[in-house]
Order: C-alpha cells, then structure tokens, then sequence
C-alpha cells in the first residue's frame, strides 16, 4: 500500500517504552509495526513521563512530557507543529496524562495543526462527569477515532454520540508467530511432561488471579502434573502505593490451599521475545478479570492471536473475541466454574486443538504488520478528512490569547511552617511562632491545599504526610461531646478554649467535605466523612453569614459523593435560605451586600450563593450571588484598576468611608476563588479577568506596587500597610495565596483545555 498523499512524518503521542506498561508495549509495537511496514515514513515519538528523571528512551523519541505539566504538553504541541508532522497518533487512556481525568492532552491537541488519529485503549459505559467530558472533548478535537472492539464502537456511538463515520474498527495488533506444539517451549522453562496455565500482564487486584488459584485443588486432583505460571511484575502504581501485598497474599493462597508446588510467579517484565514463548508453552490461557468493564485487553489479544485455547470471565473483550466457541467464559468470581472449564479442556484434546487452530488464524488478521496497513489507511483517510473540514488555529498568540503565566508552586514555606503537630499560626519574618502556638482555622485551610494540590496531581509524599497531620490535628480539635470544634491550641498542646467560633467550624466542615469528595482517601476519607456527619448539624445554629458560606461550601463537597443524605440537604436549604434573607433584609440600590458592613473574606458569601444555585439549578441564587459579586469587585476596585480589598482598619460600614489598609491576602483569596465559581456557573470571561486581577494583587499589581508573594521562601507577607508591606509570613496569609494559585491552576487548565467551563 502507498499513501495518496505525501505523508512523510507521524508522531506517536502517548507511554513508550522502557516504561512498564500495557500502553507503552503498545505504543512501541505500533510505531516499530508502521515503520517497518512503511520505510518512507518518519515515525518519531512524544511520550508522557510519570517520573521526573524520565526513562532511557530510544533514538526514536524527540521530545518528552511531564505528566502533570500543563506548559510541557503546550511545549509539546509547539514542537509538532514546528517540526511539520503530519499526523499524530494519540495513545489514549485515562491514567496516563495529567489533570483532572486526563484533560491535560487536551490542551495539546487543540493547538496542533494537523490530523489527530486517537487510539481509545479504553471508552467506559459509564464515565463520571470529568471523564464523560473529557471524552466528549477528545472526540471533537480528534479526525477519527480508533477502537479495538464492537462494544467500544457502540459505547462511542450510543453514550458519547460520536460520529459513526469518524470511527475505525482495528484489532489490538499481535506480533506474527508460527503455530507450534506447546511441548516445543516446555523444555525452556523446566516444564516437558507438564500440562501448562498461563496468565501474563502486570499483577493488580483486579485481574482475579485469586479465584484461578482457588480452581487448582480440583483441577490437580485430575491432572497432578499442572502447573500455573503467571508471568509480570505488580503494576508499578500499585508497587509505589501498597508494594507487594498482592502478590504475597497471593502466595500465602497458594499455600494454603496447598498448591505451591504447582504455582510459579515469574515477577518481572519480561520483553516480547520471551514473553511470546511463555505463551507458546501454554496448554491453556487463563484470564480471571473481576469485572465486565474491560473494553481491550492486549495480553488476551496476544494469546488468542497465537492459538492459545483460553478460559475467560466475560469482560466484555472476551465475550467478543471469544465467541461462538472460540473460548471458554465462565462467570465472574467463580473458582469452581474455572476449575470445570480447564479440567474439560484438558481432558478433551481435539476440541482444544480445535479452538487453538481457529484462534490462530483469526490470529492472522491480528498481526502488526496488517494492523499497521490499516493504521495507515486511518491516517490517510483522518488527512483527506483534515483537508476537507480545515482546522481554525494559530500557533502564534498574542498576550490576549495566551493564559497568564502563573509563578512556581513552592512549598517550601508551607513545609516550614508545619510540624508534627500541624501548622503554626503565625511567624516572625520567616521563622514559625511557637508562642502563638496553633489553630483549627489554619489547619483546615491547610487541609484544604494539600487535597487541592493532589487533585492537580502534585505528588509529593511530604505533601500527603502533612495532610494526614492537618486532618489529625482536625479529628483532635473535635469535641466529641459538644459537637464542636476548638480552635486555638498552645505550643504545648494544651486548647486554649472550650469552643472555638462558627467560622473555625466551618471551615473543618469545608475541609472534611472536600475530603469526602476527593476519591481515593481510602480511612482517611472514612474519618473526614465521620466527623463532617457529627459536625454537621450544629450548623444549623450558626448566626455568622461567614460560617453558613464556609459550610456551604463543604456541603457541597460532601454532597457530591453522598448526594442522599437527607439531612446535609436539609441543612444547605437552611443556611442558603438565611442568606438570601440577609440578603433582602439588607440590600438597597445602592448596598448589594448581605451585612451592614464589608469586612473580611467577603466573597465567601456571594460564592456560597453561586455555588448552591447553581448545583441546586436554582436561579435566584445564583443570580442574587452573581449581583453581590459584581457589587463587591466593583467597589474593591482602585482608580488604576487593581485589585483594593476593603482595609481591615476599620472595614467598611454603610454610609460611611470605607478603610483602604491594611489590606490582607484572606481577602484576596476569597475573590479569586469566588470569581472562578461565577466563571464555571456562567461562562462570562468577564470573571476570569476578574479573579486574574485579584491574583495579581498579590504579585505587585496593588496600592503600592510591591509583591506580598516571596519567591525566595514560598511564603506570602501578612498585609499590605499605608506605606510598607508587613514582613511576617504567617500561615493564613501564606495559604491564601497557595490557595490562589492552586485554584488558578485548575482555572488555567480548564480554560487551556477545554473550549467552555461546561466542555462543549
């Protein structure tokens, strides 16, 4: 086959090899598949990196992506259309690039000038809202789509509404090996004389290895010459995360049940010319998958490509490719099933044989070099279809295009400032306070950055080792028996009251409802979610505008993963009710604000209403929240322009002049975070200029032209004064702006992403 166009170069965006794992196998096979097949083509790689040293890639590679870097995969997208590609071929799965679901790479692909072919190693029945719209956006940037099985087709049709005619059907590729006798391998692996179980892959709790196991007693008692192999090291992500306990309880199993002499795990990755004769010794293919929602599997690929008679749960590759009696299925999470399976095929050899001849030459539409012929035809066929639709880009920006340039994340700061108790309240310069010891409010914001920063994929183990402590020192400052929190503790450990006030309560009820929602916490999750429930009902007698906010915004947290809890419903229509009662008791033409007077974390209060109304689809809270918003940047305006937050020397009653000093970063803080939910509630870019001004306030763009942001520490300054700026970096003041940052992070990211807050 030749190209009808002149394509002269792809790049093969996604894992590559010597990274361990299913997609970097993948995506290797693929490009050598192309290259070879089609020598007048330049096949160069962009793979995604989850270590920051990177991997000792090949020659083929040209330019590498940090995974959690935004501006990496925009350097990437430069790099691809400077270097004239002309098509690239994306790798996609959900774990593997950056950001919320994986909406990094969408930023890359809206930037590139050229055909996108995107492989879709996955396409979920049922994604959340990030990943349904994530998907919805992949689809709409990509020229075709590839899917490697019916069901993946008809998931891209029916829940994403993709485009039928923008989908191409191409088996997961296989390499091309002769059909031979098993005995022929046994030798190798000290097997000859021996019926053979195979399973391969890398070792994670889903793959049921357990219940195959369980099926060698029975299976043994038949034929006691069996031996079970299962070949890989444990996922890498599960190694960094639990280390080996699988596979040891795996092993533990196994003797327990008496079969250790039978069971060989080969722990590690094992290149394709040895993993292909492991497979060439199998009798039998084994792959005991938990669950249904599997929409490709390369490692069953690769066996019943290569004439392996296999015994499957019916995930739903295997229930495709192992149709009208191509294979065994057997139902989920069932040893005796598995064991009856086996033991029949063992005993029937024809109909073995017979299976893994068919198999094998279905096998032969599966090879690399046929799967690369039709890669080929995709491509030409995603560059006829890029001509004829055109592609509306341009890879120079000017300032209005292009997203602000945000500073570095530093903790260094934030690490300081913290202990194994929690976090210090406040500092001389730069150095912790032990004197003013510690309290609830601070620790709950601090919370609340660290799970920010994990969602936005910050890894660093320091970071989720302080968590742990600020939400210890959290579940230690709750009294059990008031249903309160107490706030301000003294270096020694000793609580310096009884209650602490309804703003400290609510802002634990922020932080624990975020926990609750951030996925993955495992008991650390358990516990926020305990607390916020014995927490939550003393809400309901709060009297402070500012605490009803704060907890509202932690139920909306909680609410996200528990949406049923009757009485947290109740308490949000309570307390949003009062607001808007606060609100019509107070506004005039001339006052839209809740209170007689604008004091401190103002925008709390609109944001509150704006986030309600709009998770509630309830307009006359957001609307009366996006006026008071309006109302409050307005008048926190200065005549050049910038950001001026009320001064905290007075604050500003009715009727009478408002303090201009000191001015300090909590207000800021809450602009920038309140702005940003108007944003996401109406799309108007108007508040994404707003929470940028605000941001800038702490970077010099203020009364007196200095930054409260330290680049060298990390730390923030506490308050801007008439003529100089404080020199303290105490811990809420330090949060404010890493809480600014983090949220204008996943601003940028959103907006870099995707085409509107709402990804359509």
């Amino acid at each position: 086959m030749q190209f009808a166009a002149p394509i002269r170069k792809v790049a093969f965006l996604g894992d590559y090899l010597p990274r361990k794992c299913g997609i970097a196998t993948f995506t290797t096979d693929l490009r050598c598949a192309v290259a070879k097949e089609f020598p007048q083509l330049q096949c160069l790689v962009v793979p995604v990196n989850d270590l920051a040293e990177g991997y000792n890639y090949p020659a083929e590679v040209r330019f590498e992506i940090a995974e959690q870097d935004l501006t990496s995969y925009l350097r990437a997208a430069d790099f691809l259309n400077i270097t004239d590609v002309d098509v690239v071929c994306v790798e996609h799965e959900f774990g593997i690039f950056g950001g919320p679901a994986g909406s990094h790479v969408l930023a890359l692909l809206r930037e590139l000038q050229m055909p996108i072919v995107t492989t879709l190693h996955t396409v979920l029945r049922e994604p959340n809202d990030e990943q349904r719209r994530v998907m919805r956006e992949l689809i709409r940037l990509s020229t075709r789509l590839i899917v490697m099985s019916e069901r993946g087709k008809e998931f891209l049709r029916e829940v994403y509404h993709a485009p039928e005619n923008k989908i191409d059907l191409i088996p997961h590729g296989i390499p091309d090996m002769p059909f031979a006798d098993p005995n022929y391998f046994k030798d190798e692996f000290g097997v000859a004389g021996k019926q053979v179980l195979l399973t391969f892959g890398l070792l994670s709790p889903n793959k049921g290895i357990e219940y195959a196991l369980r099926a060698l007693p029975e299976i043994i008692r038949e034929f006691p010459n069996i031996v079970y192999i299962v070949v890989g090291q444990t996922h890498p992500n599960l190694l960094r995360h639990e280390g080996e306990a699988y596979r040891l309880s795996l092993e533990r199993l196994a003797k327990d049940l008496g079969v250790q002499k039978n069971v060989v795990f080969f722990n590690r990755f094992v290149e394709l010319e040895e993993l292909m004769r492991f497979i060439g010794a199998a009798d039998i293919y084994l792959t005991p998958y938990l669950t249904e929602t599997q929409i490709t599997s390369g490692t069953l690929a690769y066996a019943f490509g290569n004439g392996n008679a296999v015994v499957s749960t019916p995930y739903w590759h295997a229930t495709e490719m192992l149709a009208a009696e191509r294979g065994k299925l057997v139902p989920f999470r069932d040893a005796k099933a598995i064991a009856v399976a086996v033991v029949e095929l063992l005993r029937d050899e024809p109909l073995r044989h017979l299976m893994r001849k068919n198999a094998y030459k279905i096998g032969r539409d599966m090879i690399w070099s046929r799967v690369a012929q039709l890669y080929a035809k995709s491509f030409e066929q995603a560059r006829h279809d890029h001509s004829f639709v055109g592609r509306k880009s341009s890879p120079i920006k000017t300032l209005d295009e292009s997203p602000g340039q945000l500073p570095e994340l530093k903790l260094d700061h934030l690490f300081r400032m913290s202990d194994s108790t929690g976090i210090f309240q406040h500092a001389s310069f730069t150095v912790p306070n032990f004197a003013e010891g510690y309290c609830t409010d601070d620790n709950a914001r601090a919370l609340v950055l660290a799970l920010l920063l994990q969602k936005l994929g910050h890894g660093s183990p320091c970071l989720g080792t302080r968590a742990a402590t600020y939400a210890a020192f959290l579940n230690h400052a709750f009294d059990r028996q008031r249903g309160r929190f107490r706030n301000f503790m003294s270096f020694e450990r000793r609580w310096l009251e009884e209650v602490g006030s309804e703003d400290c309560q609510g802002h634990a009820l922020w932080a624990l409802g975020l926990c609750v929602s951030q996925a993955g916490q495992g008991s650390f999750q358990m516990l926020a979610a305990q607390l916020f429930e014995q927490a939550l009902p003393v809400a309901a007698e709060f009297s402070s505008p500012r605490a009803w906010a704060f907890t509202l915004i932690g139920i909306d947290e909680y609410l996200r993963r528990f949406s049923g809890d009757r009485r947290a419903n109740h308490i949000r229509e309570t307390l949003t009710t009062r607001l808007m009662q606060s609100y019509g008791d107070t506004a005039r033409d001339d006052w839209h604000w809740f209170e007689e007077v604008v004091s401190y974390a103002n925008a709390k209060l609109p944001h509150a209403l704006i986030l309600s109304g709009r998770c509630l689809n309830a307009a006359p809270l957001l609307d009366t929240g996006i006026k008071a918003l309006r109302w409050l940047t307005k008048i926190q305006t200065s005549d050049a322009g910038s950001f001026r937050p009320v001064g905290s020397n007075g604050f500003f009653l009715r009727g009478q002049e408002r303090a201009v000093f000191d001015q300090q970063p909590i207000e800021a803080q809450a602009t920038v975070s309140a702005c940003i939910e108007a944003y996401h509630a109406t799309g108007d870019m108007v508040w994404v200029a707003e929470a940028r001004r605000a941001f800038e306030w702490f970077l010099g763009r203020n009364d007196l032209g200095l930054a409260l942001y330290d680049a060298g520490t990390g730390g923030c300054r506490d308050g801007l004064h008439m003529d100089r700026l404080s020199q303290n970096q105490g811990a809420e003041s330090t949060l404010a702006f890493l809480l600014s940052l983090a949220e204008m992070r996943a601003l940028q990211n959103t907006l870099t992403s995707f085409k509107d807050p709402n990804g359509k």
